[in-house]
């Protein structure tokens, strides 16, 4: 082991009373964090059969994100089992809800005999590394047992480049450890190189593959149901700090029987923001009530999981959170692919390139603040043919870059023994 690496896994061994204590804190309003301890520390339990296909996705849009790709995979190899491993509870929960033949399991914290005995424990056939997950033990150690491991979807914006540098001594080897690296775009792929990466190939995004469930139509319509005629703006995956700026200029806009319906991205969060709305004298129901809307109710709260494409299927215009705040934004594709006109705020460095095309295409806008926000979303539900126009531009320009996942996979059988 390299200085590097070895400093690197003391650093893991000295913040790990850290670690359980962040955990615990988590679990106050989030008790699923204290479930399945065990594997975040490597004692793994048992498969049910090792040399599964393995995929790494941290959390919920990860997750999702692989689903087209999951997908392709079995197409290649309908007769390996899959393993999908995680980090966050909710990444979980989805895993289970999207994939329920798979065996859904944390991946284990970055210790050098944790990621070795897991390996070890699962042999998975190869393994594919969503977005940008960069563990240089996991590597290492998968490099040292023969296990090919792939960086898919990859992608690497520049904040997050000035930052690796300053590590690149050890996150260099990390990266020329993989087999192959799938990039979602050339700005990504240059990143990756620039950081160390032998090569990188540009395959796309597969979040442009993503077909929602139709039980999300089906749920969608029941939803529009109980909504009855009104118009419909969605603020999804806020994050904290947004709800507050967006509450406070639906309160000072003139939004007549408009139905705002706020989906926050942390489900820990979902009584705090109820209370908030409530707080500042909004009519507030929630989805878990399974009430119907009363006619004076102005915020309907998303408080689910595993719902969000049925609440995009019931708006007519949305917004994705994450970005009126410097957050980097989440993932304009997902409304966008249902014919949705996208507004996003003034940070979306984690969907740069996604942001940019939209915006070319004439299916997205951009607004500096929560008031702009307001202003232009009200303004689109009042023009029918300017929402159609972004609407018909919002699906051609989803449809336009699909085929991540096929490329993928194509990427994979170039670099893994026939």
């Amino acid at each position: 082991m390299n200085w590097r690496r070895g400093l690197y896994s003391l650093l893991w061994w000295v913040a790990t009373p850290l670690i359980r204590r962040y955990l615990k804190k988590r679990a106050r309003k989030a008790p699923a964090y204290l479930q399945h301890w065990d594997e975040r520390f490597g004692q793994a339990t048992q498969p049910r059969t090792t040399g599964a296909i393995w995929i790494h996705a941290v959390s919920v849009g990860e997750t999702r994100a692989a689903l087209p790709l999951i997908q392709a995979l079995h197409q290649q190899w309908p007769d390996a089992p899959l393993l999908l491993t995680q980090m966050t509870p909710t990444g979980r929960d989805t895993a289970c809800q999207l994939y329920p033949d798979a065996e859904v399991r944390y991946l284990p914290y970055d210790y050098p005999a944790a990621v070795r005995d897991f390996l070890a424990i699962w042999q998975p056939r190869f393994g594919v590394l969503m977005e940008t997950e960069l563990w240089p033990n996991l590597l290492h150690a998968a490099q040292q047992q023969g296990v090919p491991l792939f960086l898919a979807n990859a992608r690497l914006s520049e904040k997050s480049l000035r930052g690796y540098r300053r590590i690149q001594g050890l996150i260099g080897p990390a990266l020329r450890s993989l087999t192959a690296i799938a990039a979602q775009s050339p700005q990504d792929a240059e990143r990756l190189q620039q950081l160390g990466a032998v090569s990188a190939v540009v395959c796309g995004n597969t979040k442009y593959d993503f077909t929602p469930p139709a039980a999300m139509a089906e749920l969608a319509a029941q939803f529009r149901q109980r909504i009855g005629n009104r118009p419909v703006f969605i603020c999804a995956s806020t994050r904290e700090g947004e709800e507050q700026l967006i509450l406070q200029a639906w309160q000072q806009a003139a939004v007549g029987n408009t139905l705002l319906l706020l989906v926050p991205r942390h489900p820990e969060r979902f009584d705090s923001v109820a209370a908030l709305a409530q707080d500042m004298g909004l009519a507030v129901q929630r989805r878990s009530d399974n009430t119907p809307l009363a006619a004076d109710t102005s915020l309907w709260l998303g408080d689910s999981m595993g719902e969000l494409f049925a609440y995009y299927g019931c708006a007519d215009v949305a917004f994705v959170g994450g970005s009126l705040l410097p957050l980097g934004g989440q993932n304009l594709i997902e409304p966008a692919s249902l014919g949705l006109p996208v507004l996003f705020g003034p940070s979306m460095f984690n969907f740069a390139q996604a942001s940019e095309l939209a915006l070319e295409a004439g299916a997205a806008m951009q607004v500096a603040d929560a008031g702009q926000l307001v202003a232009q979303a009200l303004s689109l539900l009042q023009d029918a043919a300017r929402r159609q126009q972004m609407s018909k531009a919002a699906q051609a320009f989803t449809a336009a870059h699909r085929g991540a996942s096929q490329r993928i996979v194509a990427l994979l059988q170039a670099h893994l023994p026939q």
